[in-house]
């Protein structure tokens, strides 16, 4: 079922939502072999420790596009999430251009209390900025869309790299980022 925002794209614009509501896991070849950076991510957050926050997140990152075997994306770490009328940013991905390689912006303490974000929040962050990247580089769809299936991937993702044994928990989507 797809978002409000659905109606408002054009038909290309649709086709490219419909491909991307399809798919909804990323062949992740190894994914154990990434979370020992996770749970480095998760140490450095705990240790309030921005530089190994930024190098944990680089390495789990690196790992993905590596093993995926796509383009490199750069990351960066920085303390407050910025805030407006709007509410917080939590993360920014940039697409590469012409002799750039992509960003992700990811931020590790909240605009108001100035906290350090919780890990789970902080990662799926990550998770959602990187899925952006797959969108283009892996999947290799012309623009990235919050479609259910986007937000599917990230899910799987996450699965795959906390080996969680539980269930799912149901999917909340970001009814203010779905407007892209």
């Amino acid at each position: 079922m797809p978002f409000n925002y659905y109606r408002r794209l054009n038909r290309r614009q649709q086709k490219i939502y419909e491909q991307s509501d399809s798919i909804e896991e990323v062949a992740l070849p190894q994914p154990k072999l990434l979370r020992h950076a996770v749970s480095s991510i998760e140490t450095a957050l705990a240790d309030e420790n921005k530089a190994k926050v930024q190098d944990a997140s680089s390495q789990l990152v690196r790992g993905i596009t590596q093993q995926l075997k796509i383009p490199k994306v750069s990351v960066k770490v920085l303390a407050r999430r910025p805030s407006d009328s709007w509410g917080e940013l939590h993360g920014l991905y940039e697409p590469a251009e012409k002799g750039t390689i992509a960003l992700i912006t990811v931020w590790m303490r909240t605009a108001k209390r100035r906290q350090v974000v919780a890990f789970k929040t902080y990662l799926r962050t990550l998770l959602h900025e990187i899925s952006h990247h797959l969108d283009y580089e892996y999947f290799s769809l012309p623009d990235s869309y919050h479609t259910e299936g986007f937000y599917k991937r990230e899910n799987h993702l996450y699965l795959l790299l906390t080996q969680t044994d539980v269930k799912p928990e149901p999917l909340q989507y970001d009814l203010l980022s779905a407007d892209q």
